[in-house]
């Protein structure tokens, strides 16, 4: 006990320095502890906020990822491709030639002057309009001077040495084929809105998210219609046409192997002129390179409806004997007379009607039909409406919705009074070979289950004896020279004299061979269609059908038929046996 009291009573000194030191710690390490908690907190509510902000885009609109894959991984308008899966139309990166006048910020916008620019720009791009180039300069506004610039060039403009002029880099639409099926595809405006064609029909489908990802299919074999536009535009320089149509169509399906109207456009460089014309060019009746003539102008189409009035005949029971012969000499009706191109003999019988295309004798063919029968046929055709086809541009057939008199029905026999599309042309031809059913042409590939079911138009009995006509139309008539070795062509020439101002312009014709391969089994129809040939040394100084629009159908099939899995064979062919004798040994090249 004592000596815990001496030991409690015995004095406890601590110094101040030390006492001071302790404190001093424990304020930093509480300013620390601090500190800590201020940043913990920051990093709390900074995860909040970015969980708010995660939340608020799940539910509003789409997430980063989905932003990356829509907005940057895929273009702003999907691609178009052929049936096959070649590029028609894609977004591409290119760049564009821009005036800034504000890129100098001290002095003149332009250290060299318009005329030397313009100069400039005119050895890299011989095309440009140097005026154009100069006046746009020296007006101070900023704008586009071209657009769709390779990179070489742009680089040679760079070398110009002159800032006002910029490169921005720009998602263009890119037609890799160029001018190959245009009116077809259409083009893209500066506002991104598909125009004309197939463009404009798929518009919304094509800024979807969907149409984004994945191509939109058409119909159209682009080999194909590579083929048929060669040939046409040859066509159209050996007769110096004005202008050319042309269609390929599968006669099973209705889909559009190739559509074709001449001259065209390139949707890579759109100009106003090539969608519109001058009312002095209207009134020549010249029409505007992006009209297609395939589906938006109506023509009549002369003796190429001769085999569609010979089958509703066929149909209707008012010819049962092809061997009947109707007198040939010239028609009068009223104060009208149908008379032939030369003289045909006493008479003429079905077959000798279609090969040597007897005006007089369909005349008389239709008459026994009866307005009546040969109008309600044409319409199950639809030849009364716009032609069946997703393109925006289709034009309205020029059609007697009243009565149908009897010069009318007369007329319209052989092409005359009824005014139609070469579209419309197509699928009435198709109907005529493929067992007697119509249906809509489209340029949407189908798939094996998507066949529309159509319509009966002629009966299948109906539509064999045509095939053998037709074929004998080449084999022995004024379809001679649109036959082609080993691919068993069949079909009708039609030369039809263009209307104008006070009745029809006899130097002004409509030449057309609607034709079909291969006959002993049809696959696909071709339509070709001169607007406005001359006789050329080419042409033997001839203007009609046979010397012109059948030879282009000649050329095509043997550069197509391979293409479409039809080789030729001379060693098949239509069985025309029965019809034979009633043809003359000797068969003229008589022309309509």
């Amino acid at each position: 006990m004592t000596a815990l009291a001496l030991q409690s009573t015995v004095p406890v000194t601590v110094s101040t320095g030390s006492r001071g030191l302790v404190n001093e710690r424990q304020r930093s390490l509480l300013m620390a502890k601090a500190r800590t908690l201020w940043v913990l907190v920051a990093f709390v509510l900074v995860g909040m906020i970015a969980a708010l902000r995660i939340a608020y885009l799940g539910t509003t609109g789409p997430s980063p990822r989905e932003v990356r894959l829509a907005d940057l991984l895929t273009p702003q308008r999907g691609e178009i491709v052929d049936r096959n899966g070649a590029p028609l139309a894609r977004d591409f990166r290119v760049y564009s030639l821009w005036f800034n006048p504000k890129a100098m910020t001290e002095g003149e916008p332009l250290i060299h002057s318009p005329k030397e620019i313009a100069a400039g720009l005119a050895r890299i791009f011989p095309d440009i309009d140097q005026d154009e180039v100069i006046e746009k300069l020296s007006s101070g506004k900023a704008g586009y001077i071209r657009k769709s610039l390779l990179p070489e060039d742009a680089n040679r403009v760079h070398e110009l040495g002159e800032p006002a002029l910029e490169f921005p880099l720009e998602t263009t639409r890119y037609y890799p084929q160029g001018s190959l099926a245009a009116h077809v595809l259409g083009y893209v405006d500066s506002y991104g809105h598909g125009k004309v064609g197939m463009e404009q029909y798929f518009d919304k489908e094509l800024v979807s998210p969907e149409g984004r990802s994945a191509p939109s299919v058409i119909s159209i074999d682009f080999r194909v219609q590579s083929a048929l536009e060669d040939e046409l535009a040859k066509g159209m320089a050996l007769s110096e046409a004005k202008g050319a149509a042309g269609v390929v169509l599968d006669v099973d399906t209705g889909e559009v192997m190739a559509l074709a109207s001449l001259p065209g456009f390139d949707p890579n460089h759109v100009k106003p002129n090539d969608m519109v014309v001058t009312p002095e060019e209207a009134k020549e009746g010249e029409v505007p390179k992006g009209f297609n003539r395939a589906t938006n102008q109506v023509y009549e189409l002369g003796s190429t409806f001769k085999p569609i009035t010979v089958a509703a005949a066929l149909d209707a029971g008012t010819v049962t004997n092809l061997a009947r012969r109707w007198p040939a000499a010239p028609l009068h009706v009223g104060r009208f007379t149908i008379k032939d191109s030369h003289a045909m003999g006493d008479s003429l019988n079905v077959p000798e009607t279609l090969i040597h295309s007897s005006n007089v004798v369909t005349a008389q063919i239709a008459d026994e039909l009866g307005g009546e029968r040969l109008k309600a046929k044409l319409k199950t055709l639809g030849m009364n409406t716009r032609p069946a086809i997703e393109l925006p541009a289709r034009g309205f057939p020029i059609w007697d919705n009243g009565k149908w008199r009897r010069l009318r029905t007369m007329t319209v026999s052989y092409g005359h009074g009824v005014a139609v599309t070469p579209l419309h042309l197509a699928t009435a031809y198709a109907a005529l070979v493929n067992g007697g059913m119509w249906r809509p042409a489209t340029l949407r590939k189908l798939s094996a289950g998507e066949v529309p079911e159509g319509r009966r138009v002629f009966s299948a009995a109906t539509s064999a004896r045509i095939r053998q006509l037709l074929r004998m139309i080449v084999l022995y008539g004024t379809g001679r020279k649109g036959d082609a070795p080993g691919f068993r062509i069949g079909g009708k020439t039609g030369s039809a004299e263009k209307p104008g101002n006070g009745g029809y312009r006899h130097h002004s014709l409509i030449s057309t061979f609607a034709a079909a391969f291969p006959m002993d089994k049809p696959r696909y129809v071709v339509i070709a269609m001169m607007d406005e040939p001359k006789g050329t040394v080419a042409t033997s100084y001839q203007r009609t059908a046979a010397w012109n629009a059948a030879p282009v159908v000649a050329r095509v099939v043997p550069r197509i038929g391979p293409l479409l899995g039809i080789m030729p064979d001379e060693t098949r062919d239509i069985d025309i046996s029965d019809l034979k004798p009633l043809i003359p040994h000797e068969v003229s090249e008589a022309e309509e």
